[in-house]
């Protein structure tokens, strides 16, 4: 229903403690680095996504303003 935005701080609390208990202290470290690591990936490929679209429609304006000049030319 709310999604992921509506967990607030006790939900994220609780959801620690299952992890703590699951994987116990040791773990922790690694799997938050893990997490660490596939968000900034996860953020790099979104953002070289964005700006390949960015770069084809600047591209594309610059082929149709090529169009539009040779069609007043004429």
């Amino acid at each position: 229903m709310g999604g992921l935005a509506s967990i607030g701080v006790p939900g994220l609390i609780i959801i620690l403690v299952i992890v703590l208990i699951i994987f116990g202290p040791k773990k922790l470290p690694e799997i938050g680095g893990a997490v660490g690591k596939t968000f900034s990936e996860f953020k790099r490929s979104t953002k070289g996504l964005m700006d390949d679209d960015d770069d084809e429609t600047v591209k594309k304006d610059t082929v149709e303003e090529k169009d539009l000049k040779k069609s007043e030319k004429l």
